[in-house]
């Protein structure tokens, strides 16, 4: 095998490891969240997790066509800190953060495998371009969930806890 099919079953692996460990956030964060303002990321996330399962399957196609093996669970490495799960379940804002960060890694992920494929393997390239389509278009929804929260949160003041005199029955701000 090639230096270059080498590095490029390795992109490959990589995209794919992010895949799955994005599909099991993406599910344990659709489920877990609480809230009105909630509901709204919960379904988005739960509409997302068949694409990250389309997305890893394509991948894990593609690298056994070229000769690699594909990762089971023990090669596996998970890294997503910031799309864990909140002990808090109405911290609605660290999981749209959380999603656009694993967003970002997978568009710089394709980026990568598209630059490993160009001029040696146009189906690769494809695929990658394809998925990368997919991640800048998930990103954009997320960046949206962002700039709305942080657009109720000026307006609600729903990062800043109430003053003691808001919080009395009765009592009238001026």
């Amino acid at each position: 095998m090639s230096e270059s099919t080498t590095l490029l079953i390795a992109a490959l692996r990589r995209a794919y490891e992010m895949e799955l460990e994005t599909l099991a956030n993406y599910l344990a964060n659709s489920v877990h969240l609480d809230g009105l303002l909630a509901e709204e990321v919960k379904s988005a996330l739960a509409k997302d997790i068949p694409s990250e399962l389309g997305h890893a399957t394509a991948l894990a196609n593609r690298i056994k066509t070229i000769g690699g093996t594909v990762p089971g669970s023990l090669e596996i490495n998970f890294d997503q800190h910031s799309l864990q799960p909140p002990q808090d379940t109405t911290d609605l804002l660290s999981v749209i953060k959380g999603v656009i960060e694993a967003e970002e890694g997978a568009i710089a992920q394709y980026k990568k495998i598209i630059a490993l494929a160009e001029g040696s393997d146009y189906v690769t390239q494809d695929l990658a371009i394809r998925h990368l389509a997919d991640e800048e278009e998930h990103r954009r929804e997320f960046t949206g969930y962002l700039r709305e929260y942080d657009r109720h949160s000026a307006r609600f003041s729903l990062t800043a806890e109430p003053k003691k005199a808001d919080r009395k029955p009765g009592k009238k701000k001026k």
